[in-house]
């Protein structure tokens, strides 16, 4: 596709999520692309984003995960494969080099219970003491939170990644951040509240973090 079909606002909007991903490795979220060209609604990405795609510079896929057009050659690596074990080393004395192919690690080794799990963008502060900052991607599980465990919240089309305490009448979400206050969550009988997972890690251009102890 020739960026030349592009509109002059929407080159500008395509080459800064294009340049924050090179540089970054991931994209912008949304409140950093709204603040970036001064939208009023994230509707205004969800836009922004849709005419890329359909402009072909952009490839929404099933998992409504975006990628750059660019990138989707048929030769390029395959990450999916794992990393290759390729021998033994001593952790103790010096013994003679071991050069095998031991085949590989898989996501299926770091998380035995990956098919349980998923992944959500996190924008803002609020987890900043527990090690969640802006950007990074939250792992969760869908898994019982227990009272006190830091989990996803619902309720009222809203969502909260905070740490969940159970009382008599609905749920106190206790952020890890002083600059934030705690959030009370008392429904009604018509109101639903739904836990979306309890939190296990976070992923960031740094590498994969568990869960601290609590």
């Amino acid at each position: 596709m020739d960026n030349k079909q592009l509109t002059k606002k929407q080159k500008e909007f395509f080459e800064y999520i294009s340049d924050y991903y090179h540089e970054h490795d991931i994209w912008p979220t949304y409140r950093e692309i709204a603040e970036q060209f001064g939208f009023k609604s994230p509707n205004s990405v969800t836009q922004n984003l849709q005419a890329l795609v359909k402009k072909g510079v952009l490839i929404k896929s099933e998992d409504n995960e975006y990628s750059l057009a660019e990138e989707n050659d048929e030769n390029s690596r395959n990450i999916d494969e794992g990393i290759p074990v390729r021998g033994i080393i001593a952790a103790g004395l010096l013994q003679e080099a071991v050069e095998a192919n031991l085949g590989v690690i898989t996501l299926k080794h770091l998380f035995p219970k990956i098919d349980k799990m998923y992944a959500l963008r996190v924008s803002g502060y609020s987890m900043r003491e527990a090690g969640v900052m802006d950007g990074d991607f939250v792992l969760l599980m869908d898994d019982d939170v227990k009272d006190g465990d830091i989990g996803a919240v619902l309720f009222n089309g809203e969502t909260s990644l905070k740490r969940i305490y159970y009382g008599p009448n609905g749920l106190r979400l206790e952020p890890a951040n002083d600059s934030y206050k705690d959030i009370f969550i008392e429904p009604d009988i018509f109101e639903e509240v739904k836990i979306l997972g309890k939190y296990i890690g976070h992923v960031n251009r740094s590498g994969i973090y568990r869960e601290k102890p609590n």
